[in-house]
């Protein structure tokens, strides 16, 4: 037979708190009903008393089950402390692993790969491509603890901070501007900023820092609107070679298409006009003369 805890020995004395009480204001009841058919006054009086006092118990007996539960329980436990109950310790059950079947694998072919690429290659850190390393013209050390904040965009201008910065533009895009901020810059120091369409890099800026140590910047490209192509763009920032910011966003819709400038297929070239000469007039020949 299972032992009783404390909670449930409380809610069975609450159950029975109140059954009695029930039966007993019933049983008061029933005997004030009977007591006013008596005709005897001391009997009458008696029969009340004894209605009164069973009614009285039944009261007692409610109040005694709702303290139980909010007194009683807390003192119980304090007498006898409940003791931990272990628990349950599920069971690390193996479930079978599919076992890959071999597949066939295409051998390798050389593919000529270029020494200098402007697109960075795929690589858990972002850097500078080897091409734009070649062409700084700083020797400032950058600060390590140099700091920059998210790059939020923009076609509203350089302004910071951004009142609505968007995610998201749709072609025409024109002129875009990442606006951001900064702590820990040196004058001189030599930062870039790439431009990256699905990897891709489509522009790049790097020069030297002109800014002050501390405050708000931006980076910016205005290309001829059939080179804004629908798709996801990301801005990295670097100062030296220590990647600091990105951010990125999306450009809907086909770019505009350029318009083409025509040029004449052939040009007209004026001939000479021959200027009219004058014929030569031929002189008179002069006559013989003969001598006497």
């Amino acid at each position: 037979m299972p032992r009783m805890d404390l909670q449930s020995g409380t809610i069975a004395l609450v159950l029975m708190c109140i059954v009695l009480a029930v039966i007993a204001v019933r049983s008061g009841l029933r005997t004030l009903r009977s007591a006013r058919k008596m005709t005897f006054y001391h009997l009458r009086r008696q029969r009340e008393a004894g209605g009164w006092r069973r009614m009285g118990v039944g009261v007692l007996l409610l109040l005694l089950a709702a303290a139980l539960p909010i007194y009683g329980l807390p003192i119980a436990y304090e007498y006898f402390p409940p003791s931990p109950t272990p628990s349950l310790t599920p069971t690390i059950t193996l479930v079978p692993s599919i076992t890959l079947s071999p597949t066939i694998t295409l051998s390798p072919t050389i593919t000529d790969t270029p020494l200098v690429s402007d697109t960075p290659t795929a690589s858990e850190t972002p850097h500078v491509p080897a091409a734009i390393l070649a062409r700084f013209s700083s020797s400032v050390t950058p600060n390590p603890n140099v700091a920059f904040s998210a790059i939020a965009f923009t076609t509203a201008g350089s302004a910071y901070p951004v009142e609505t910065p968007e995610t998201a533009f749709q072609n025409p895009v024109g002129h875009l501007y990442g606006v951001f901020s900064y702590d820990g810059m040196l004058p001189g120091v030599q930062w870039t900023n790439l431009w990256l369409r699905a990897g891709t890099l489509v522009f790049a800026d790097s020069k030297p820092w002109d800014g002050g140590t501390g405050g708000s910047g931006f980076v910016d490209w205005n290309p001829p609107p059939s080179q804004w192509e629908p798709g996801v763009y990301e801005v990295q920032v670097f100062v030296g070679e220590q990647y600091v910011a990105s951010g990125r966003f999306l450009v809907q819709g086909e770019a505009p298409t350029a318009i083409p400038t025509t040029t004449p297929a052939f040009t007209r070239t004026p001939r000479a006009t021959p200027s009219a000469t004058p014929a030569p007039q031929r002189s008179p020949v002069p006559s013989a003369t003969s001598t006497p």
